[in-house]
């Protein structure tokens, strides 16, 4: 009770500092899903959600910097915003003793980011993180929607469902107003 005390008076001096809450999310979120009673389907979920929503989170950072399109960078952080809330609603669902992975990013798709630069990158980050990382994201919410054990992560996929297709839907709308297959 007590860390969870902690962890929302923590939440509520980063919002009134105006603190970024990417850090904060990143920095408060465990290490791992250790062995716990948490059935293989809601694991799975688990670390499929938080990797989405850490790479999503780390490849926006990018494109902040290595975009020169105001609509990618809007789109950027929009993910930043919506995946770092995501992360926060996930650790409170999940229960009691499995931890939620801190930094769970999809290293192979950052480092593919990482050296490129305007429309290459644009290119690159709507058609991977964008659309494909959004479809991946879409079938594992709906996945633990349907199939999900523990009901409160169920209930945190059937919630957050919605905003990840919006996202896709965005990812899509942008890769078609930009020429990305």
């Amino acid at each position: 009770m007590k860390a969870s005390s902690t962890l929302t008076t923590l939440f509520s001096a980063a919002l009134m500092s105006g603190a970024p809450l990417i850090v904060f999310a990143q920095t408060q979120a465990a290490s791992t899903t250790q062995a716990n009673e948490l059935p293989a389907v809601d694991k799975a979920f688990v670390q499929a959600a938080t990797e989405s929503s850490s790479t999503e989170i780390d490849t926006a950072k990018l494109a902040t910097k290595q975009s020169q399109d105001k609509d990618v960078k809007s789109f950027a952080h929009h993910m930043m915003v919506d995946h770092t809330k995501l992360t926060m609603q996930l650790k409170m669902a999940a229960p009691h003793g499995v931890e939620v992975p801190k930094d769970n990013s999809d290293t192979s798709v950052i480092d593919a980011l990482k050296p490129l630069k305007g429309r290459e990158f644009d290119r690159m980050y709507i058609q991977k993180v964008g659309v494909e990382g959004h479809q991946k994201a879409v079938a594992a919410f709906q996945k633990e929607a349907q199939e999900g054990q523990n009901a409160d992560l169920k209930k945190a996929a059937q919630k957050a469902l919605p905003t990840i297709q919006e996202h896709l839907k965005m990812a899509q709308d942008l890769a078609a107003k930009k020429g990305v297959q």
